[in-house]
């Protein structure tokens, strides 16, 4: 299993400085992958409860830096370590801008970036960009089309109920054929990732609920006519490290390690580790995140 982070991107981590520390030191570190998320606002009275937790949106989420300027910062403060986005939330761009951002940032990383879109959870944050929360399913299936098309085909040429694109040249294109990877965990959500995704974007869920969803993934590939071999499952985990604690959501660093450990058995290809909601400061974020590591790699050296 692939270890990753979650780039400092909120509350007390939304600094040029933490960022810059953790970008260098996880690729010196030996680390895969480093992932930010997509937040808009905090909403004083939410129309929709937070996915995890009691519902509430947690307090760090309060401040929240620009997912693609974040990786445009961290791609020029490395040279390896891939960049990945768990999750932009698709339908609040419209496609041919996406696709440039999304598209810059792989370039100026020589490649290295892996795209994870998801729908998003509040109501609240699509008012505010103005796309309607109703019919965004297929607002999301529309954008992956547009974006196919953006990416792959040159001239552009997309026409659909959203969005018009003349025939044109778009360009750059993206350096190879970036990974996609969706989020979601209803059956339909599940099924579009293996109808048309590269990857599977979860959670820290009980290991029977993971392996039935993805066997859910698998099965939809299989009939899809595509290789199920070839998908990737990443679980974002953010664990915050307690003495006590209820494993994997919280508690200390080994019992946690274990939960992952055991999702890698499963079959997780990679855990993203953000660790901002328990880290004082970006040097604890490294300390804890060298531990989990050390019990990671152990583990898998063993087996």
């Amino acid at each position: 299993m692939r270890i990753g982070l979650a780039a400092p991107q909120y509350g007390r981590f939304a600094s040029l400085e933490s960022l810059g520390l953790v970008a260098r030191e996880a690729e010196a570190m030996g680390f895969a992958s480093l992932w930010v998320g997509d937040r808009l606002l905090t909403p004083l009275e939410p129309k929709d409860r937070y996915p995890g937790g009691d519902g509430s949106i947690p307090e760090a989420h309060g401040v929240f830096l620009d997912p693609f300027a974040v990786l445009s910062v961290a791609a020029s403060l490395t040279s390896r370590i891939r960049l990945g986005t768990s999750a932009l939330n698709a339908c609040w761009y419209a496609p041919p801008l996406l696709a440039r951002s999304l598209t810059t940032i792989d370039q100026l990383s020589g490649g290295r970036l892996d795209v994870g879109l998801g729908l998003g959870w509040s109501s609240d944050e699509y008012a505010a960009v103005g796309v309607p929360w109703k019919s965004r399913a297929a607002r999301y299936e529309a954008t992956l089309d547009a974006l196919e098309a953006i990416w792959h085909t040159d001239p552009v040429a997309y026409d659909g109920e959203l969005w018009t694109v003349a025939p044109s040249r778009i360009r750059p294109k993206p350096v190879g054929r970036p990974p996609v990877l969706l989020g979601g965990f209803a059956p339909e959500a599940l099924r579009r990732v293996g109808r048309r995704a590269d990857g599977w974007l979860t959670a820290s869920l009980p290991i029977r609920m993971l392996t039935s969803m993805w066997d859910t993934v698998l099965r939809a590939a299989e009939e899809a006519g595509r290789d199920p071999g070839a998908l990737r499952m990443v679980l974002r985990a953010n664990p915050v490290v307690t003495a006590g604690g209820s494993p994997p959501r919280s508690g200390p660093v080994p019992q946690i390690a274990d939960y992952l450990n055991e999702a890698a058995a499963a079959g997780v290809h990679e855990c993203v580790l953000d660790l901002q909601h328990t880290a004082e400061n970006a040097p604890h974020l490294l300390e804890l995140a060298g531990e989990f590591r050390s019990y990671l790699s152990a583990a898998s050296a063993a087996s």
